[in-house]
């Protein structure tokens, strides 16, 4: 993978990441993660579940806009609609949890003014002020000269390492203990990232809309709390 890209994938990237959890800090509040003595076999269990539902959606969301920015001269030939906008449409439809789609596109701001920094495109300036993190995280590995399979990759090594990280702080587990489970979990990620780059060249009415309730359950509740360690 290209050095530009491992920028991207990187936790330190100054894009916010570090104040987010992915779910893991709802979870262990209330319960669900870290509370029945079985901390780290409870965080692989739902770094697996993110994995296949919020981590493949955001991938596959990654992989179609690389893709779109590929073709971007091509489709303003054909005379479409506006792709970004059906794009974040289409994200919008698979996120019903109004805190989850107002976290992406906190993200997905961030994220865009760290890359038109780092990797100056036209097309990042297309997306607006709030696209949702995927969305540009996919525009931003084509300005880095990524390909599509390459923003699944990098989108779904942030949907495991950003919950991990929050789950080592919020719960004390072992790092070397965490990391080698997350070495054990890495064929299944490559697994879900594949899946998703099947998604690039496909209509965009065609990405998956794996459901993931108790994260939009564990979202809204985040949101109303007083006290957060984590934005998410």
């Amino acid at each position: 993978m290209r050095q530009a890209l491992l920028l991207l994938a990187d936790s330190r990237l100054p894009a916010g990441a570090h104040a987010h959890s992915g779910g893991v800090a709802p979870a262990v509040d209330r319960g669900l993660v870290g509370g029945h003595g079985r901390d780290l076999a409870e965080v692989m269990a739902f770094l697996r579940g993110r994995l296949h539902t919020a981590g493949l959606l955001a991938a596959a969301v990654a992989a179609r806009a690389s893709f779109l920015a590929g073709t971007a001269a091509e489709t303003a030939a054909s005379g479409r609609r506006d792709v970004w906008a059906e794009l974040d449409e289409e994200v919008d439809a698979r996120t019903p949890a109004p805190a989850q789609r107002a976290v992406s596109r906190a993200q997905g701001r961030a994220l865009l003014r760290v890359a038109r920094k780092a990797f100056p495109h036209p097309l990042l300036d297309a997306l607006g002020t709030h696209p949702h993190h995927p969305v540009a995280l996919g525009v931003a590995v084509h300005a880095a000269e990524g390909t599509p399979e390459e923003a699944a990759a990098v989108a779904i090594a942030g949907a495991v390492s950003g919950p991990a990280s929050a789950a080592v702080r919020l719960l004390g587990l072992d790092p070397l203990a965490l990391t080698a489970s997350q070495a054990a979990l890495a064929t299944t990620a490559d697994a879900v990232v594949a899946e998703a780059a099947r998604y690039a060249d496909r209509p965009t009415d065609a990405l998956p809309a794996s459901s993931a309730p108790l994260l939009d359950l564990l979202s809204q509740a985040h949101a109303r709390s007083e006290v957060r360690l984590f934005a998410s």
